[in-house]
């Protein structure tokens, strides 16, 4: 697929969830680009701010299998990954798969079941396999999962540990509506729900290509030393205890070759990154004593971007 094929897919799979989300282009910018780039995402807000409507939205602007999953403290890793029981009639064992094994995996509250059920996503989330019983099994490409939490400081939920955090691509907080957009919102949803009319705009093939296709954007040597200078800097802040691993700078990569294509590009530029280091690398950085909220982590990151020195236009 040419990337100015994987743009119009894009811009057709925006539209169409903007049918029923209002006023949230960057957000739905920042999931297409966790989509393409085969990565998972993380929301983060208060209950009530649009993070499942957005998942679904577009789950189902995709032709592709869709199965949401309410984390609860009862939850257990089974509950996710399957089971083999015996059937009795045939006296053998059977695999009974899970939620798990579907295109994309809405993880709602993913917060509120104990870190054991949190840790059994590590290795789908990773590996696009899961081990049950000895046996590994893959699972259904493309495989993403959108993960909503509310804030660590609600009551009765388990913060996610540092290696589950690592394994989202990018983390968004969806925000309140503006008044302009919250009055829309009353409105779209005053008769009817709008996510109802909403269609599928791209297949599975369609995804699988994009994916396939997305890295054929140009990265310079410069852009890359760029990028390395980023994370090197997180791991040396004085106000940081983990820094950003190769993984994270892997994932922002990713992230900003889909980005230049959102912007009608071949290539990478500075401004990619600048765009991107915040959601890609703020919920990688874990910091000293109270320095724990999601400003402090963003702080961090535009000091860090305004101390590297940016690549020279000659030199993309």
């Amino acid at each position: 697929m040419e990337l100015t094929e994987i743009r119009r897919l894009m811009q057709k799979v925006k539209e169409n969830i903007s049918q029923v989300i209002v006023g949230k282009d960057d957000i739905i910018d920042l999931l297409q680009v966790s989509l393409i780039s085969s990565g998972h995402v993380l929301l983060e807000d208060v209950p009530g701010t649009g993070k499942t409507l957005l998942a679904k939205a577009m789950a189902k602007s995709l032709d592709t299998s869709f199965k949401r999953i309410q984390f609860t403290p009862d939850l257990l890793p089974t509950d996710l990954s399957g089971i083999n029981f015996y059937n009795q009639k045939e006296s053998i064992f059977q695999f009974r798969p899970g939620p798990i094994f579907t295109n994309i995996l809405l993880a709602d509250e993913i917060n509120r079941a104990t870190p054991r059920t949190q840790s059994s996503l590590l290795e789908c989330m990773e590996e696009r396999q899961v081990s049950i019983d000895g046996e590994t099994r893959m699972l259904k490409q493309p495989f993403m999962v959108v993960a909503t939490q509310n804030p660590i400081d609600t009551q009765g939920t388990f913060p996610l540990p540092e290696a589950q955090l690592d394994r989202f691509l990018i983390k968004i907080k969806m925000g309140y509506p503006l008044t302009d957009e919250g009055v829309e919102i009353l409105k779209r949803f005053k008769e009817e729900n709008p996510l109802d009319r909403i269609r599928p705009i791209a297949s599975t093939k369609d995804i699988i290509d994009a994916q396939n296709s997305y890295s054929k954007v140009h990265v310079s040597d410069d852009v890359l030393k760029y990028i390395v200078n980023i994370v090197e800097k997180t791991r040396n802040h004085k106000e940081v205890i983990i820094g950003v691993s190769p993984r994270g700078s892997q994932a922002l990569l990713k992230a900003v070759q889909v980005h230049a294509i959102l912007k009608d590009r071949s290539y990478v530029t500075p401004d990619d990154i600048k765009a991107l280091a915040k959601p890609v690398l703020c919920h990688r950085l874990v910091l000293k004593g109270t320095m724990l909220s999601k400003e402090n982590a963003e702080k961090i990151i535009d000091q860090i971007l305004c101390e590297v020195a940016v690549p020279t236009e000659e030199n993309l």
